[in-house]
């Protein structure tokens, strides 16, 4: 695997994107790499033109150019120049083809991304749509501490979540990591210490077609369950939530510590809190394995840490 600001190329079978676009939220783009390269214009056309594309488009279809740039990579290169440049070395090696800017057979991308240029061909592309018709405005229940939808399906995501398995938030709030958690296909649980979270769960999880497994009223240090698969969830902090009077250091360090007989053995557990919080730390005091932890930064007074444990 190798990562660049904003693109990711992995070794995989090309048969699992449909898998990958109906569960990732942060993704934009899915495509095949025909090659990359240094970030200059010359370098790009050689490859375009040395590049075994005549498999990847048929006889009669059309195609398109597209390059994005990443944060001001490569300023010196014009990407509508790259694009027209592209198309007529590509259009020199293909016969029988044709361009065509509005509705294309086959869209080629090039990303240029820190100083280089990743150049293959698009193959499926994340809706943003649905995740837009989800945010918690649009619910029937809402609350302002609720998460954004293509963060709760990220943090589910994380946890290594597989459909048909039980995964539990704990502080489910207004329930919007588990409705993301639902239409991936888990079974959802879970656990709210105030009755109207515990009510609009149910309401916005009906409202979106996901049938919980049950949602009820518990304190989560006394968590009442025997066991679940994973755990995924984002305790309450800020003037809009409840703590119990326990700032959320404590509310987290409380919970960590009872939690861990919940899930098997390999099992993970995800965490979103404010960075003050140091999540991490209180994690491997209390015997978990850290996986990986991420910043997100919400506004100037808050970013998020996200941590993954694993019970060992």
């Amino acid at each position: 695997m190798v990562t660049l600001p904003q693109v990711m190329l992995i070794e995989a079978d090309r048969r699992c994107i449909d898998f990958v676009v109906s569960r990732c939220s942060m993704m934009r783009v899915c495509g095949f790499e025909i090659f990359d390269c240094d970030a200059e214009l010359n370098e790009i056309l050689r490859h375009v033109r040395e590049a075994s594309v005549q498999d990847l488009i048929r006889r009669g279809e059309s195609f398109q150019v597209r390059v994005k740039r990443v944060r001001g990579s490569s300023l010196e290169l014009k990407t509508e120049q790259l694009e027209r440049e592209i198309g007529g070395a590509l259009l020199e090696s293909l016969h029988g083809v044709r361009v065509r800017l509005e509705k294309p057979d086959k869209t080629f991308l090039g990303i240029l991304s820190g100083g280089k240029f990743v150049f293959g061909l698009k193959l499926a592309e994340v809706s943003a749509k649905p995740f837009m018709e989800r945010r918690p405005r649009k619910r029937p229940f809402f609350h302002p501490t609720t998460m954004p939808p293509k963060l709760a399906r990220c943090v589910v995501n994380l946890a290594r979540a597989i459909a048909g398995q039980l995964l539990l938030d704990p502080f489910c709030g207004a329930g919007g990591i588990l409705l993301e958690a639902g239409l991936i296909g888990c079974r959802v649980v879970g656990a709210d210490v105030k009755d109207n979270m515990v009510k609009g769960s149910w309401e916005n999880l009906r409202h979106f077609g996901v049938a919980p497994f049950g949602i009820v009223k518990a304190d989560a240090r006394k968590p009442p369950f025997r066991r679940v698969n994973c755990i995924v969830t984002d305790p309450p902090y800020g003037r809009g939530a409840t703590t119990l009077g326990l700032t959320t250091r404590q509310l987290v360090s409380n919970f960590l510590r009872v939690v861990k007989d919940l899930i098997p053995k390999g099992g993970f557990l995800c965490i979103a809190a404010p960075k003050t919080v140091r999540t991490s730390n209180i994690g491997r005091r209390k015997g978990f394995k850290l996986v990986e932890e991420h910043y997100v930064y919400v506004h100037r007074s808050l970013s998020r840490e996200i941590a993954v444990f694993k019970k060992m």
